[in-house]
């Protein structure tokens, strides 16, 4: 089995082929990569149609996690940690760290976070902006969020907090059953690890009557960087994201990402602060 760095003589295997963990990586003239995990149970179609949204000056690059599309042959991880060391590894074998950002809604927020401390530990650059949604703050994971639930009791929760609706949802749900048991237990069997907080600046995003992440847990983010935090709260519920309040968290997303297209008769987009670790 190939293996990749890790940090100065630290090897690791590499357990997927490199060019699975990311889809939509192109050679677009987009001056910032915008690097998507979605939530539990979720895949890349996700975030399918933010490249129109966006603008062209935002190269979206949803993460394909093992258990899910091309993937399904491979087990989902029940470990954020280990999970965040090989997703930061393919993302330094495939030179996506020049200038990008991180979008992470549920689960994927908090292995967001986790990813951008494991390339601090690295020392690779550092992302632009860390925007988190959906999420408690780390230190408030460990709950139990559904593992201990029946099938079809987790298909009511998954209901409750407005995902799966519509026709075709139960064989739905059960094709995505064991990457959505999977990915739960990595929440709750979660605790975070002390770290410094980051010296990116965060957007910490939630929605009014989120069951899994209210206002007061989401603004707890804010002891994770050491720089600024822009909240922004959207109706909706936990799966705004994929119903029709998903267009205010775009237009969010389009501004805050504007920032870093050149400047009207310049080449060179604005930087925001310091971007690499000593």
């Amino acid at each position: 089995m190939p293996t990749a760095p890790t940090g100065i003589g630290v090897q690791r295997p590499v357990s997927s082929p490199r060019g699975l963990w990311f889809s939509g990586v192109t050679a677009s003239p987009a001056t910032i990569r915008l690097v998507c995990f979605a939530h539990a149970g979720g895949a890349p179609s996700v975030f399918r149609d933010w490249p129109t949204h966006l603008g062209p000056h935002v190269d979206v690059v949803p993460v394909l996690l093992p258990g899910r599309g091309l993937r399904l042959w491979e087990p989902a991880s029940t470990d954020i940690r280990e999970l965040a060391q090989e997703v930061a590894t393919a993302l330094i074998e495939q030179c996506l760290l020049d200038r990008y950002a991180f979008f992470g809604h549920s689960m994927g927020a908090l292995l967001a976070y986790e990813v951008a401390c494991v390339l601090r530990e690295r020392r690779a650059a550092a992302p632009e902006r860390l925007f988190v949604s959906g999420s408690r703050a780390p230190h408030l994971y460990g709950s139990s969020l559904g593992t201990d639930l029946s099938d079809d009791a987790l298909l009511a929760w998954i209901r409750e907090l407005g995902g799966l609706l519509g026709s075709g949802a139960r064989s739905q749900f059960d094709r995505r059953l064991p990457t959505l048991r999977a990915d739960l237990r990595a929440c709750e069997s979660y605790r975070p690890q002390p770290q410094q907080p980051l010296d990116c600046p965060l957007s910490v995003f939630s929605a009014k009557g989120d069951l899994i992440a209210d206002e007061e847990q989401a603004d707890q983010w804010r002891e994770y960087t050491a720089v600024s935090m822009r909240r922004r709260h959207f109706p909706g519920g936990h799966f705004y994201l994929v119903g029709p309040h998903r267009f205010s968290l775009l237009r969010e997303l389009r501004g805050e990402l504007a920032r870093y297209a050149p400047a009207p008769g310049s080449s060179t987009p604005a930087r925001d602060g310091q971007r690499m670790h000593p």
